[in-house]
């Protein structure tokens, strides 16, 4: 998965899973975030990508 990738899925996580509240499982979110700050995102990356898939 490359940095892209793990960013957008990331996003999708966290906002499928009740936002940054973590409503549901936190542990779901948590671990795709962190894939993408492995991969070198940054949060200020995955909270741009949040907007642009909230539309």
């Amino acid at each position: 998965m490359n940095r892209q990738q793990a960013v957008e899925e990331a996003a999708r996580e966290v906002l499928a899973h009740g936002g940054p509240a973590s409503l549901t499982d936190p542990k779901i979110p948590l671990d795709a975030m962190q894939r993408a700050l492995d991969a070198g995102a940054t949060h200020d990356d995955i909270a741009a990508e949040m907007r642009r898939q909230r539309g």
